[in-house]
């Protein structure tokens, strides 16, 4: 079976949402996805294979066209997290407080310190607007961020932040994350804090 859907013009996490229906709709077959941006080709990449379908990307005058091949070995469980997934982190900002930007850079990078230094690392970190600043080249808080990561903690980032700050090519700790996945994780973690 072939189906065809077109994401292009469609902001994160709608072209991952789009991409779910699809394939859940199917059995088994083809699914080409439209998409005219590289984040939602990326995003929609990570989704596809994270439930073990096979995806071909081509560019063709500014739009990216994804063949995603679907098996009846498809599982849209694949692409969750455990049900309990532990202490989640949500840090939005890359510093902590109102006040200084300089304390609030100082107490951030605290923050993360005092974290790696834990016996018990948190399960996972999510990094939205500012705070994907903290996971890129010449961020202060990179070699605590490796310790976590070290110690099993997941680091993810906004990959809509990164396009906006123009700092996709200089992440340098974790995985680039979408909305979708951000909101699956924050409704199944046993215990969320934003920072």
């Amino acid at each position: 079976m072939l189906k065809e859907v077109d994401c292009r013009g469609l902001a994160c996490p709608q072209p991952v949402i789009n991409t779910k229906k699809a394939l859940e709709e199917i059995e088994e077959g083809t699914v080409i996805i439209m998409v005219d941006n590289l984040a939602a080709k990326e995003n929609v990449t990570l989704f596809a294979r994270n439930a073990g379908c096979e995806v071909k990307a081509t560019e063709k005058e500014g739009n990216y066209i994804l063949t995603i091949n679907k098996r009846k070995t498809f599982s849209s469980e694949k692409i969750k997290p455990p049900e309990t997934s532990g202490t989640l982190y949500l840090i939005t900002s890359n510093h902590l407080g109102e006040g200084s930007p300089e304390l609030g850079q100082i107490l951030i990078k605290n923050l993360l310190f005092t974290l790696s230094e834990q016996q018990l690392a948190p399960q996972t970190l999510f990094f939205l607007n500012s705070g994907v600043y903290l996971t890129t080249a010449g961020s202060p808080a990179l070699e605590e961020l490796q310790v976590l990561s070290n110690k099993g903690t997941e680091i993810l980032s906004c990959g809509t932040c990164l396009d906006y700050y123009k700092l996709k090519e200089k992440l340098a700790v974790g995985r680039i994350s979408n909305m979708y996945e951000i909101i699956d994780y924050l409704t199944k973690a046993e215990k969320v804090i934003t920072i």
